[in-house]
């Protein structure tokens, strides 16, 4: 394990603690779930460029074509904000 020391505003670090209360977890915790999540964003955008440059746009759109245009299940809405 590793230590790291970060100096944040007052106002961050409040928001920081009452999120980790919230969640019930602690601020360290809170960090290191929040760097994975960016982490896990960042690697998954890069995974699909690699994929996107192995690919064919035609390939692409020919599947897309599939795809019935309908209107989602009224399930499948989102609800009105």
């Amino acid at each position: 394990m590793n230590h790291l020391n970060v100096q944040l505003p007052d106002s961050l670090y409040k928001s920081l603690q009452t999120f980790a209360e919230r969640d019930g977890i602690s601020v360290d915790q809170f960090i290191a779930t929040a760097v994975a999540e960016k982490l896990a964003a960042l690697m998954t955008e890069t995974d699909l460029e690699d994929l996107a440059k192995r690919g064919s746009r035609e390939k692409y759109e020919a599947v897309l074509a599939k795809v019935p245009d309908v209107e989602p299940e009224a399930y499948d809405h989102l609800p009105p904000a």
